[in-house]
């Protein structure tokens, strides 16, 4: 793997994961809501969050599922990889000061169509925040250019 380009499909083996480990902090909820034009309260105004179910401020659920584009984009396949499809279910919520675990491991690989299913999961603390499953397309050393 070089720094331009990831993990060839001839690299790849069912079982083969890699994790991208990030602890949230206050800017990183900020920055996300200005970029996304999120601006939810429960994100970002604690009176309001505290009336909520969870009490506090929570992080975005898809600030966190973006851990998951990290740890795939990045490591496993790594750059050159194509996202198709991504699925999620939001388990439990992330709060600021959680360190978030995605977890990437691949259960299918489909050589013919390039295809690779990944599990995907973030963890706070060991328990499941978030799980889902997506699907990338990635080179063939036959096929790149």
């Amino acid at each position: 793997m070089s720094d331009l380009h990831g993990l060839y499909l001839e690299d790849l083996a069912i079982g083969q994961a890699a994790v991208y480990t990030k602890t949230v902090g206050e800017a990183d909820i900020v920055l996300y809501a200005g970029i996304s034009g999120d601006t939810n309260p429960v994100h970002l105004d604690a009176e309001f969050a505290a009336t909520t179910p969870f009490k506090q401020r929570i992080a975005h659920g898809m600030l966190s599922a973006g851990f998951i584009s990290a740890v795939i984009g990045t490591k496993l396949p790594g750059p050159g990889a194509i996202y198709l499809s991504q699925s999620l279910r939001f388990k439990a919520p992330v709060c600021i000061g959680d360190t978030v675990v995605a977890r990437a491991q691949i259960s299918a690989i489909d050589p013919a169509r390039r295809r690779v299913t990944i599990t995907t999961t973030c963890e706070v603390r060991g328990k499941v925040v978030i799980d889902g499953e997506a699907v990338v397309m990635v080179d063939s050393r036959g096929t790149a250019t």
